[in-house]
């Protein structure tokens, strides 16, 4: 039985491993975290993350071949094939603070590996990072003092959380990056041997190491782009009376553009859009392209401007001020199905209202812990699991993501219990907004004109 470790226990570590476990029975696959609690949490039903459909995955194969420790020294040694899957965040001090990728916890897990290591290691990155990192870790792996054989292969992950396990289970593409050499050539093989359990030989793409690595940060820049361009268009058509949603549709059916990632909203948030598209603009700098640098800026920049706009939106229609006003937050994780609250567009949103001295009700189906930790400092917060306790008593609402529950609540109800004149802004356009005019709300959509009771 051949050993696959996976060093991080996040959001892509544990289902990549939980779903590679489940059609490789005859892999042994750990998992590993310095964090104990986690581990601890991926060992019962009370996962550490939500995912649709991860619990019963991990159900399948834990015990079997699945595992979870914490002893990430003791499990490189035995490990053939170990994927790196730490976090890559983006740097928060020194050069490049801001935009490159902080690669602390990445160096110091190849230096990890190099000293544990007594067999020859096909070694993984998972991790989102900036292009030719692999030749750093190849570097840090050769250095060490034994002549053990390491292959470093580029394999990103194209996860969209919410939707991890279908995207896991039925891929668009797995990307496979290694060396033209022969032992290289030999470690991609193993990686897509592992693939080829469920994936279509035709999605299983090989590159070299720098194309995959680059091909990671250029599909969340694309997609990122597509949200900022709709989003620009939206706050002209809120000044023009055109409608964002009938401008999408129309553009989304010319082929050539598709209708994917053109929904206005108050922004793209999560782990990856915003830290690799700044480390895109980094690494465009650093080579000296500042033309290119500023073109993928501009993305972050409309993507910020998208935030603080609609909270200039209700400043001026709620009579200029928010001091002293309750306003309903309904929704926090960064988009529906996940638990993740990394980067949320609800966040920044949330303390731009606290700015304005405005009392927040916060909830959210899923990322109430997390909510609560993020605004752990933030004065005038309340957090309920209910929303209609979060209604009442409200000046306004706003829908800052958005879960189908949202668009079930009982709005005769909620007007009911809220402060007249009741706003309601639905930053996912998510609900119906005529029907919301008619019961008697004042609803302040994206991208189209407010409607106002008769």
């Amino acid at each position: 039985m051949e050993n696959i470790l996976c060093i991080g226990a996040g959001y892509v570590g544990g289902p990549t491993m939980a779903v590679i476990a489940k059609h490789c029975p005859e892999y042994r696959v750990e998992v590993v975290d310095i964090n104990a609690e986690r581990i601890a949490a991926w060992r019962t039903d009370d996962l550490p993350i939500y995912e649709p459909g991860l619990l019963e995955v991990v159900r399948e194969a834990r015990g079997r071949n699945l595992f979870f420790e914490t002893d990430v020294d003791a499990a490189i040694a035995p490990a053939d094939i170990i994927f790196v899957s730490v976090n890559t965040p983006t740097k928060t001090f020194g050069e490049g603070a801001g935009q490159a990728a902080d690669l602390q916890y990445w160096e110091r897990t190849a230096r990890q590996i190099a000293r544990c290591s007594t067999s020859p290691k096909i070694v993984v990155e998972k991790s989102t990072l900036p292009v030719r990192t692999a030749e750093a870790m190849e570097a840090i792996l050769h250095s060490a003092a034994s002549e053990v054989q390491f292959d470093v292969v580029s394999n990103p992950e194209f996860l969209a959380e919410g939707t991890a396990i279908a995207d896991l289970e039925n891929p668009d593409r797995v990307l496979i990056g290694g060396h033209p050499t022969a032992s290289g050539q030999r470690a991609v093989e193993a990686i897509a041997d592992i693939y080829r359990h469920w994936v279509p030989e035709e999605r299983i793409l090989t590159t070299n190491l720098w194309s995959s690595e680059l091909s990671k940060l250029t599909a969340n820049a694309f997609l990122a782009q597509r949200i900022s361009s709709i989003n620009a268009v939206s706050a002209l058509c809120e000044c023009s009376g055109a409608d964002v949603r009938e401008v999408a549709r129309a553009v989304g059916m010319d082929r050539r553009i598709g209708p994917n990632f053109l929904r206005a909203g108050v922004g793209f948030g999560g782990s990856c859009f915003r830290k690799d598209i700044l480390n895109l603009v980094y690494l465009c700098r650093q080579y000296g392209l500042s033309e290119a640098a500023d073109y993928w800026q501009q993305v972050v920049n409309m993507n910020d401007y998208r935030k603080r706009r609609i909270v200039r939106t209700m400043i001026g229609a709620m009579y200029n001020t928010l001091a002293g006003k309750r306003i309903a937050v309904l929704g926090f994780a960064f988009k529906p199905g996940t638990s993740d609250t990394r980067d949320t567009p609800a966040l920044t949103i949330c303390k731009l209202l606290l700015d304005e001295n405005a009392t927040l009700a916060i909830t959210d189906p899923r990322a109430l812990d997390n909510a609560r930790k993020d605004l752990a400092d933030a004065p005038r917060c309340e957090f309920t699991d209910d929303p209609y306790e979060a209604v009442q008593g409200a000046h306004a609402l706003i829908l800052t993501t958005g879960w189908p529950e949202y668009a079930a609540l009982d709005y005769r109800r909620v007007h009911e219990s809220m402060a007249h004149p009741a706003f309601l802004f639905d930053g996912c356009n998510l609900l119906d907004h005529a029907a919301l005019a008619e019961i008697g709300f004042r609803v302040y959509p994206i991208g189209a004109p407010p409607l106002l009771p008769a």
